[in-house]
């Protein structure tokens, strides 16, 4: 046993790379781009740690070249989604139990892993499979997501610190946390490959267990990550992979008894789809599913009367 009381190493944010000419992260990852485009990877359905190929299955392409096959993934059906609900209820109990510390060590590996060797390959499969440019992949599926692991990490311990500020006389007010009591279902966006991590990851970190659906689109990010947080330790069983189509994976999942959560990023009409169907189904349930969505904000802008309206107007075309 311990008698310690431990403390997270601070968050800072990650430095962000130029890719400028000359630069070596500007050459690691054209090597890496030309490596990754070069190969046609065969995605699994990853549950309890097994890979599970079903034979339905469709291609993750280039955005901006159809005719350039990444991959192919295989989509799950009835079968695999019943195997993921019992594979995450399965390893539930003994993630739960484990030390918050130990928690969290994971998923500071987790960030020097992608501080380092997965760096390249994170970006590359962001610029590859969702069209993004070495810059915007560099923000998003490097340093957003090296921030969410670490600040992440910092949050469990301020979270587990918050106790009764008063205990009357003879008496001692406690506060323990704990996981659902359940599994959390995550589903996650084409946009952004840090969301798509995070949205599984938060939720495990604080000792739940996860049935994650990707966007069809972004499947292919979704396996490299995958593979990093294998590479990391997190236990199999913790978060189950399972591409698919949104009515043929949500649909079972959102009608099982041990749903616990959602943590979604999306449109409005499926999140309210969603909402909707819990409701219907809320008799069934266990527990009470807690449900966390953000959906579709558009970003607004104010142009000052100085602004150059015909370049501003172009901006925000390219922004959009």
């Amino acid at each position: 046993m311990s008698n310690s009381i431990y403390r997270v190493p601070p968050a800072v944010n990650e430095p962000i790379f130029s890719f400028a000419p000359g630069t070596q992260e500007r050459t690691s990852l054209q090597k890496k781009l030309v490596e990754m485009s070069a190969e046609t990877v065969d995605i699994p359905i990853i549950i309890g740690g097994k890979e599970i190929r079903t034979g339905n299955t469709e291609n993750c392409v280039m955005p901006h070249n159809h005719q350039h096959v990444l991959g192919s993934y295989h989509k799950a059906g009835p079968k695999e989604i019943q195997m993921a609900i019992d594979s995450s209820l399965n390893a539930r109990k003994t993630w739960a139990e484990m030390p918050w510390e130990a928690r969290v060590a994971i998923f500071k590996k987790m960030a020097a892993l992608l501080q380092g060797p997965y760096r390249d390959i994170i970006n590359a499969a962001t610029m590859l499979g969702q069209s993004k440019n070495a810059f915007q992949a560099e923000i998003d599926a490097a340093c957003e997501l090296i921030d969410f692991f670490n600040f992440n990490c910092e949050y469990v311990q301020q979270i587990y610190a918050e106790q009764p500020p008063h205990s009357p006389d003879g008496m001692w007010n406690q506060v323990e946390y704990r996981g659902l009591e359940g599994f959390v279902f995550a589903v996650t966006p084409f946009n952004f490959t840090s969301i798509a991590a995070n949205l599984p990851t938060a939720p495990a970190l604080m000792g739940n267990s996860v049935i994650w659906k990707p966007a069809s689109s972004s499947v292919y990010s979704g396996y490299f990550l995958m593979k990093l947080f294998k590479e990391a330790g997190l236990p199999d069983g913790v978060i189950n992979f399972v591409p698919g189509s949104g009515a043929q994976v949500g649909d079972p999942v959102l009608e099982s008894e041990h749903l616990a959560g959602i943590h979604f990023t999306g449109s409005t009409a499926v999140f309210q789809g969603m909402w909707k169907k819990v409701g219907e189904n809320i008799h069934n349930y266990k527990t009470y599913p807690r449900i966390v969505g953000e959906t579709g904000g558009k970003d607004f802008i104010l142009a000052h009367k100085s602004s150059d309206v015909k370049g501003l107007a172009t901006a925000m075309v390219r922004g959009a």
